[in-house]
C-alpha cells in the first residue's frame, strides 16, 4: 500500500463514507467533516488520509459508546 496521499473526488468520498452529498457539505460547514480543496479551476478534492481519519474517529466513538 502506498504512503502517498491520494486526492479523492466527491463520488469516491460518498462511496467511502456512505454519506450523501448534502451530509458531506453540511459536515464541512459544521467543522465535523474534512474540508475539500481546489485541485483545478473547477475541481475540488479531499485528502484520502483525512477522510480515513474521520472514518476511524466515527468507529472509535461507536466503540466508546
Amino acid at each position: 500500500m502506498s504512503s502517498e496521499k491520494q486526492f479523492w473526488r466527491l463520488a469516491r468520498v460518498r462511496e467511502e463514507t456512505g454519506l450523501c452529498t448534502r451530509s458531506i457539505y453540511d459536515g464541512m460547514a459544521a467543522g465535523s467533516f474534512p474540508k475539500n480543496f481546489p485541485i483545478s479551476k473547477q475541481a475540488r478534492a479531499w485528502l484520502s488520509d483525512e477522510v480515513k481519519a474521520w472514518k476511524a474517529a466515527r468507529l472509535a466513538a461507536r466503540e466508546a459508546a
